[in-house]
Parts: structure tokens; sequence; C-alpha cells
């Protein structure tokens, strides 16, 4: 079964930020949108390559409204540990969620059960919606970094479909380019 519109799992969670410990719960989610990233664990290589580049676009996300959860099964303490010691961490001024139940991660299905990484997360990206559902789903192996502008492109198309019912965006969409009106009339033209 799809996550896609599936409501954010109940949870309560600490998180590091800007030089504090601080909850975090589902009820954070509720009147904005929210983006999730997971990541297999801090004091690897490439997350912190990752999570630095979201920092490094971290006002556009704040100029939209959305709020950024990094997510392992590492403790808060791990990630404040992690932001102290490492130049690319020291960055990062969104939530770096401790998820060391892993409520989260079974919650977004992207828990490893079984193997070396057993434990760990797989890397997954959610665009969260203000209602609290999933809109968006990105999830891949250990070894793929993502991109942050492509991870911005399809947050503004999420927001952008949220707010123009009936209207779609095609490939490569980008903010200001056309959209489209599903219809009758469209069919077999494009």
């Amino acid at each position: 079964m799809s996550l896609i519109n599936a409501e954010v799992v109940p949870f309560k969670a600490t998180a590091y930020q800007n030089g504090k410990f601080v909850p975090v719960s589902n009820e954070n989610l509720k009147g904005k949108w929210s983006v999730f990233v997971f990541f297999p664990a801090a004091f690897t290589f490439v997350c912190p390559t990752e999570l630095g580049d979201l920092a490094d676009n971290y006002a556009e996300f704040q100029k939209m409204g959305v709020n950024i959860y990094g997510v392992s099964t590492d403790t808060h303490f791990t990630h404040k540990a992690w932001h102290d010691s490492s130049p690319e961490m020291s960055k990062v001024q969104y939530a770096l969620v401790g998820d060391p139940a892993q409520v989260l991660a079974r919650g977004f299905d992207v828990l490893i059960e079984e193997g070396d990484d057993a434990g760990l997360c797989l890397r997954g990206t959610f665009i969260v919606n203000p209602e609290g559902r999933i809109q968006t789903i990105e999830v891949h192996p250990d070894g793929i970094g993502r991109d942050a502008k492509e991870l911005l492109r399809r947050l503004k198309a999420a927001q952008y479909i949220a707010a123009h019912p009936g209207e779609v965006c095609p490939a490569k969409w980008n903010e200001g380019a056309e959209t489209l009106k599903p219809s009758f009339d469209l069919v077999g033209k494009i």
C-alpha cells in the first residue's frame, strides 16, 4: 500500500536544533508544509553532503513556509555531537530528529529490518502537506545522494497543485511554467 495521502503516524521525539534539544511531534506538522529527510546514520559519508546541501538551501525552504526534519535512528545527543564536530553539519539550522525507537522510520517505511544495516534508515524524502498527509515519496539505497534543488522543485509543484485544484504540473515543471488542465480535449493531444 502506498503512503501517498497517508497521515503521518503519531510520534513524539527529541531533535537537536540551533543549540537546543527541542520536542517534536506530529502536532508540529499541522498547518505547515514539512519535509522529512531520513538518512542512515550520523558520522557517515554521503549524509553530511546531503544535509549540508539542504542547509545551503534552507533559506528558500523557510521563505516557502516549510519545516525540515532530518531523521535517523541515532539519538538527539549523537546529532548534537555530529553538528558540533563536522564543518558541513555545523551549517544545519533545521531540526535533526533522533528516532532510536524507530517509530518514524517504521511509520515512513524506511527502516532497514535485516542484514548488516538493520536498524538504520534508507535515504527517504517525504513532502508532507499542512494536513499532515504525505504528498511525495523518494526512497533509495545508502549510496545515492539527493539534491536539495530537485526537492525544492517538487515541493513547489506540490504546493502549486494544492493551491490550484484541477491543474497538474508536467515533466520538468518549474515555478512560473505552464501547467495542464486535464480534460477530454487534451486526450491524445500531448
